[in-house]
């Protein structure tokens, strides 16, 4: 018989893990020894738990499957509560396991070390940021609970929630069995798909657009089939930029409404059959909207929820429901003609002039062009909007939640699951936050480039409320501080020095590249301009 700490990891390899990621804690020992022992999965520790978290889910998008955050109790894993409070605004599905006292120390009246308040003040916390969860204090039960929990996960891709107490991790169990897929009404799918179809067939200006779900449950490929079966012009949200990379030739664009490309806002705001896939109603997609979409005309599917109008489809997958409309138009491919860029992606004039933000994106599409494009992770602010100008690749960002320091782990994560050196993008406050996970890199043999735009400043606060000064940030000079983290640093400030840098980072493997981009607080990218601008005329609107 398997111990269940054993059992445990087996089963996150069946359920689709590929790799964990964790800080070790006097309550996690036991269980990181059976993971380092078992080698089961791959095991990367990092400096501190957010950290932990942010690489995990980047790891998890990156890869549309589980990943897998490991901690100890209470001091280890609240510090885990953001990134995984963003995992769940974001419908990443991250396995956290949290080491626990024993149960027998429970039930020895101590206040035990590392509790706040009470011994389930934890649990009762990741209760309201992941869909399921489980405490494995009985070893005949926790089968069933971990197969339910892990099932949860992949299905709502949403975090999920493990507490593993460090006396049961070598009690005799039995194997985690694999259940099946939640049932599915089959004449509730079919009455779904077949009404969408009506819709689009007598919609005169269809539209497809896809967010983050398309990614996380794996059906990409099949949705660029149905648009194409139907012939439908097909745009990302913001969040979902990045998304169908491998299938630009039918991507019209990403909608940012006012901050955008106007054919794009004109074509969405403008369609009387606006079909979303895995859309996440959110004022970081819509709230910059020149008018707002009418949503009674539209399809919306997302939360295993399909809303069609006034009618409402409950426990319809988003991968059930796009099998039940490809089997409905066949493969069949109605000839149109490939979707242009509205606006070609930027090139750089490599010259003696400042760098701006903009600049940062016309070099990294003239490197993309000379070497082929990189999985991009990016950090909340000025960097993710100038990716909005980069061309169309694989994207992972906190477009939504919106929290700082998730670039550099990201990037990280990126190093194990996105089949390729990525690209960090990351702003001086946010790698203030994380940037020192680098150091990690020298031990796992990760070489991501990471471009910093140092402006000395949290610059996107300032177009906010440009009067206060407490966004102003110290130079940290972070290019001489990525050697003795194992790297190699490069400071620039004119776009000849940008383009050369990018080149010679790119050259060079087998170190992570630091390329800090010095920039004149106040300018930001066009896209972040126009994107402020939008949000606040459609807040004053509102007012």
């Amino acid at each position: 018989m398997p111990t269940l700490g054993r059992s445990l990891i087996d089963a996150l390899k069946a359920h689709g893990a590929q790799e964990i990621f964790g800080i070790p804690g006097d309550f996690v020992l036991p269980f990181f020894k059976v993971v380092e022992e078992s080698g089961v999965l791959p095991f990367y520790t990092l400096s501190h738990e957010p950290a932990v978290g942010f690489a995990a889910d980047a790891a998890a998008r990156f890869r549309g499957n589980i990943s897998v955050a490991v901690a100890t109790w209470g001091a280890g894993a609240f510090n885990l509560v953001n990134p995984i409070a963003g995992a769940y605004a974001e419908r990443s599905p991250v396995v956290v396991v949290s080491g626990a006292p024993g149960v027998a120390e429970r039930a020895a009246g101590w206040r035990l070390h590392h509790m706040s308040r009470a011994v389930d003040t934890q649990s009762r916390i990741f209760r309201e940021i992941t869909c399921d969860q489980a405490i494995l204090d009985d070893p005949v039960r926790a089968p069933a609970d971990i197969a339910r929990v892990l099932r949860s996960a992949r299905e709502y891709s949403l975090p999920v929630y493990i507490e593993l107490p460090r006396d049961m991790v070598g009690a005799l169990t039995t194997d985690v069995p694999m259940l099946p897929p939640s049932p599915v009404d089959p004449a509730a799918l079919a009455e779904c798909a077949d009404e969408i179809l009506a819709r689009l067939k007598g919609a005169e200006r269809p539209v497809l657009m896809v967010d983050i779900e398309t990614r996380r449950y794996g059906v990409e490929d099949k949705v660029a089939s149905l648009a194409r079966a139907l012939g439908l012009p097909v745009v990302t949200t913001f969040m979902g930029r990045g998304l169908l990379s491998a299938h630009s030739e039918i991507i019209r664009g990403t909608y940012l409404g006012a901050a955008g490309e106007a054919e794009i806002t004109e074509l969405v705001e403008n369609s009387d059959g606006l079909l979303l896939l895995g859309v996440i109603l959110s004022d970081t997609n819509f709230a910059v909207s020149q008018r707002k979409i009418d949503m009674r005309r539209a399809m919306l599917a997302i939360n295993r929820e399909v809303l069609i109008g006034y009618h409402t489809f409950t426990d319809i997958p988003l991968d059930g429901l796009v099998d039940a409309l490809l089997a409905r138009v066949g493969d069949r491919a109605i000839p149109v003609e490939p979707a242009p860029r509205l606006h070609p992606p930027s090139t750089l004039v490599a010259d003696d002039r400042p760098v701006e933000p903009s600049d940062i994106a016309a070099a990294i599409n003239d490197l993309f062009v000379r070497h082929g494009p990189m999985p991009i992770a990016a950090d909340m602010g000025d960097c993710l909007f100038t990716a909005m100008e980069i061309a169309n690749t694989n994207l992972v960002a906190p477009g939504y939640y919106a929290g700082m320091g998730f670039g550099v782990p990201a990037g990280l994560g990126a190093c194990v699951a996105a089949g390729g050196r990525p690209l960090v993008l990351v702003g001086d406050g946010a790698l203030q936050m994380t940037g020192f996970e680098l150091g990690n890199c020298r031990r796992y043999g990760w070489d991501p480039i990471v471009v910093v735009f140092n402006n000395a400043s949290w610059e996107m606060l300032r177009v906010f409320q440009p009067e206060s000064g407490f966004n102003d940030l110290d130079d940290w000079r972070f290019a001489e501080l990525a050697g003795p983290l194992g790297g190699e640093g490069h400071r620039v400030r004119t776009r000849r020095e940008l383009a050369a840098a990018l080149e010679h980072a790119q050259a060079t493997r087998g170190k992570f590249q630091l390329i800090e981009v010095m920039l004149r607080r106040g300018e930001t990218s066009g896209t972040l301009a126009r994107f402020v601008a939008g949000f606040k005329a459609a807040r004053d609107r509102k007012g």
